[in-house]
């Protein structure tokens, strides 16, 4: 088994739903090699929404992005311009570093692809 240790950040966007496809073409044009999108529900200052006075939930589509630490910047910047995350209510995106990486054995720290 081939184990990668504190190469790789993850960048974690959440924005509305319909805004993932844009998020990851810029991230792969900026250098990940893909993403993977979950669905949430969530609220925040900016969304505290009622229709006949009960309150709505908007759907929300969380991008995950594992990338080498040194692309990271590059990438999280790609993301913060095409999700227009600077403007309130638009979405957050932030890092968390890993610690240990399996199964992606096409990603090494250089953002080269390689198999063992």
């Amino acid at each position: 088994m081939s184990e990668k240790t504190k190469e790789f950040d993850l960048i974690v966007t959440i924005v509305k739903k319909g805004f993932s496809e844009q998020i990851i073409q810029a991230s792969i044009k900026a250098g990940a090699k893909g993403g993977t999108v979950l669905f949430g529900r969530g609220t925040g200052i900016h969304e505290k929404k009622k229709i006949l006075g009960i309150p709505i939930e908007p759907e929300k589509e969380i991008i995950l992005t594992v990338v080498s630490k040194i692309q990271t910047d590059d990438i999280l910047k790609a993301i913060r311009k095409a999700g227009e995350l600077d403007k309130p209510g638009m979405g957050i995106g932030f890092v968390i570093p890993l610690e240990k990486v399996v199964g992606m054995c096409h990603l090494m720290s250089d953002g080269s692809i390689v198999c063992e």
